[in-house]
């Protein structure tokens, strides 16, 4: 797990919203974050469909079938964090 502000956090799972355009990223340690899809440039071309194929790798990274990107928790949590 990522040590990350004096806390363990890690990915337990991922949710998405059509009318919104949101990302849920649901966090080991309770949190849920929520994120626009559109700071995501590769999700955001992802059909709806697609989107739902969502893999976790060792807690801290996520991706898709048929994305090639990974993105991290720290990802995550930055884009979050520059929102304050």
């Amino acid at each position: 797990m990522c040590k990350y502000k004096d806390t363990n956090v890690g990915i337990k799972k991922l949710s998405f919203t059509e009318k919104k355009a949101m990302m849920a990223v649901y966090l080991t340690d309770g949190r849920e974050v929520l994120v626009p899809v559109s700071k995501f440039k590769d999700i955001r071309y992802l059909p709806m469909k697609e989107r739902e194929k969502w893999f976790i790798l060792d807690d801290q990274f996520f991706t898709f079938e048929n994305l090639s990107r990974v993105y991290s928790v720290k990802d995550v949590l930055n884009y979050n964090l520059a929102q304050c």
